[in-house]
């Protein structure tokens, strides 16, 4: 998707200011009164449109760079307008070099405040022009995968419901939960408190395509905090979690579906019990989660064993963003089975 909407952008740019530099000289010679240009002119037109491509290119550099992608349209005009006529002045003053060796230079007529004003514009205008076609056609590329996503969010959701809070999921919780009213009255209520959050999380998701970092680690630790009631000292959970990751946006209920698989297919099987490691952090502007669980992954088995909750995760991750996230899972070796994730750094608009 990504080496797809590479192609397409520099297609589109080399296309559209090569007929750009055609035009040029066309209404060139048209204007000229003896139907020929010279040599020099139609160079410099060429010159012209070649650093049309460079400014336009470095501009849609810092566009992405300062996200302004995510901007609601108060915020986004403004900048477009001012960045359009400062790129108008910018390319008025680079057409000079070029005006020099070629000789047709004229230092009055480049100096002239009407004349440095109404080409600045004209440039400033095309530059606009270029910022609009450049915000609809990520608008339209942000529409199309949105329906996608819509179009498939609800089979996805089931599935991930199913298999994330299954009825013996919902089961083995209240039976865990009653067996400690008397027992111990504090540890069944913060028991009931977590189950809560659990189904409200669950039964939100539906409406969410993305959920924080920080509020889906509440769900996995509350998830994790049931299991540990009813496995005992057979599940041991361990978290390092960067505190610059809560913010970033991943989507809802996917994490804790890869803990459940891990709980589920990995300790669950073991007599002695095992770990869960969750891991998050960030580096170059990406998300990194690793989970680390007791166990061994059998890829023969990942049909029957939650290889469905794995599909409906490689789905939801291509669906939102592209090949820019990767998913693995894989043994780390004899004793531990690894699932990263990568997410980039995305947001809400």
């Amino acid at each position: 998707m990504l080496r797809n909407k590479q192609r397409l952008y520099w297609t589109l740019q080399l296309g559209g200011w090569t007929l750009y530099g055609v035009v040029q000289i066309a209404a060139s010679v048209i204007a000229a009164a003896s139907g020929s240009v010279s040599w020099q002119r139609i160079l410099f037109l060429v010159y012209e449109a070649f650093f049309c491509l460079i400014i336009s290119h470095g501009y849609r550099n810092f566009i992405n760079q300062w996200r302004w992608l995510g901007l609601s349209m108060p915020r986004l005009i403004p900048r477009v307008l001012l960045s359009s006529m400062v790129l108008g002045l910018l390319m008025y003053f680079l057409r000079i070099p070029a005006s020099i060796p070629l000789g047709i230079f004229n230092q009055e007529k480049v100096l002239d405040v009407f004349n440095l004003v109404g080409q600045s514009f004209y440039y400033g205008i095309l530059f606009f022009l270029w910022s609009v076609f450049y915000f609809i056609y990520n608008y339209f590329q942000r529409y199309n995968t949105s329906l996608k996503l819509e179009a498939s969010v609800k089979e996805i959701e089931l599935n991930n419901l199913k298999s994330q809070l299954n009825p013996h999921f919902i089961f083995n919780a209240l039976n865990s939960i009653r067996a400690l009213v008397d027992e111990n009255p504090e540890k069944s209520k913060m028991a009931i408190n977590q189950l809560s959050n659990i189904l409200r999380g669950s039964l939100v998701a539906d409406k969410k395509g993305l959920t924080k970092f920080g509020d889906e680690l509440k769900m996995v630790r509350d998830y994790l905090g049931l299991e540990s009631i009813r496995f005992e000292e057979r599940l041991r959970t361990d978290f390092e979690i960067d505190p610059l990751s809560k913010g970033f946006l991943v989507p809802p209920l996917m994490v804790q579906t890869l803990v459940e698989n891990g709980v589920k297919h990995g300790i669950s099987k073991l007599t002695e019990g095992g770990i869960i490691h969750v891991k998050a952090k960030v580096e170059n502007d990406q998300l990194r989660i690793s989970i680390r669980n007791s166990g061994q992954y059998h890829l023969n088995g990942s049909k029957k064993r939650g290889g469905l909750g794995l599909s409906n995760t490689k789905q939801r991750l291509k669906l939102l963003y592209g090949k820019d996230a990767h998913f693995a899972i894989s043994n780390e070796n004899d004793n531990f089975v690894l699932t990263e994730l990568i997410i980039p750094h995305l947001t809400i608009t």
